[in-house]
């Protein structure tokens, strides 16, 4: 029996990890107590109700029975069952877009408490569950398919083993840094395309852009760092069931050397065998 357990914060994209795991074939269950979740392993466990994969959603919405969450999810590891706990998160002002674009309230804004100030308390609340979470996925920058993705992505390889997924994205600085990234690249010591003739309406995907940016001797240095820094560190962050390493590369408009160096990363660690998908943010 597999059973994922679904939290994170309210805005951040569960209702869609439902629908994903339903379309996996998992039998899911949104909002269920949390001292029900003993007693409803034990009875699907049965003959006659077996679940072979279960999906079940825990959030603030269950109020005062968060409080003895993570002892009824160490008493449940105990039993070796075979489970795995996902956290969505968003950054606050993401959520209160959302909250705003939707006209809902927060499950907690109530009593003359603002949306702003309950994302705040949903947070602090939420802390200790995040931190025992065995896949934290910010959902800020995202696209519903890429959510999708990520989860049945991770899914599959966690019924084999853990993968090691790295995510390259390329950025414009002048739109804001990621939110999700764990590793930032700075690409603007590289000589600017935009103010070459020819190159300036193209983008780092075309091969005279890419030569351009990679001609230059830093830049091949720069890559070289990274790559080795990667090798270095992936073991710890396998170590510390951290599965997805996401490398952001960033320039002014995010079109020509962020570009170029995510493509040549990408292309590089996909020929040292690593599962590596690609991400171009502004184009």
């Amino acid at each position: 029996m597999h059973v994922v357990i679904i939290s994170g914060l309210s805005g951040a994209g569960k209702s869609l990890a439902v629908d994903v795991f339903e379309d996996l074939g998992y039998y899911c269950i949104d909002n269920l107590p949390t001292p029900l979740i003993k007693d409803f392993i034990e009875l699907i466990k049965g003959d006659k109700h077996k679940l072979e994969k279960v999906a079940l959603v825990i959030d603030i919405r269950g109020n005062d029975f968060l409080d003895d969450f993570v002892m009824y999810m160490n008493a449940l590891k105990k039993r070796k069952i075979d489970m795995r706990l996902i956290f969505l998160e968003a950054s606050k002002l993401v959520l209160l877009r959302r909250f705003s674009e939707t006209r809902r309230p927060h499950p907690l804004a109530i009593g003359g408490i603002t949306n702003g100030e309950a994302i705040d308390e949903e947070i602090e609340r939420l802390a200790p569950i995040k931190e025992m979470s065995d896949l934290v996925i910010d959902t800020g920058d995202m696209k519903s398919m890429e959510l999708r993705t990520i989860l049945m992505e991770y899914i599959a390889g966690a019924r084999e083993s853990k993968p090691f997924r790295i995510i390259v994205q390329s950025f414009g600085y002048k739109y804001g840094m990621p939110q999700e990234a764990d590793f930032v690249f700075d690409a603007r010591f590289i000589p600017n395309p935009f103010y070459v003739p020819g190159l300036r309406d193209l983008t780092g995907r075309d091969a005279a852009v890419r030569e351009y940016v990679l001609g230059h001797e830093d830049s091949q240095f720069f890559l070289g760092e990274v790559i080795m820094l990667i090798a270095h560190l992936k073991s710890s962050f396998i170590r510390e069931g951290k599965p997805t390493l996401n490398i952001a590369f960033g320039c002014t408009g995010g079109r020509h050397r962020s570009v170029s160096m995510a493509i040549e990363l990408t292309d590089r660690l996909l020929a040292l065998g690593e599962n590596v998908t690609l991400r171009h943010r502004e184009i």
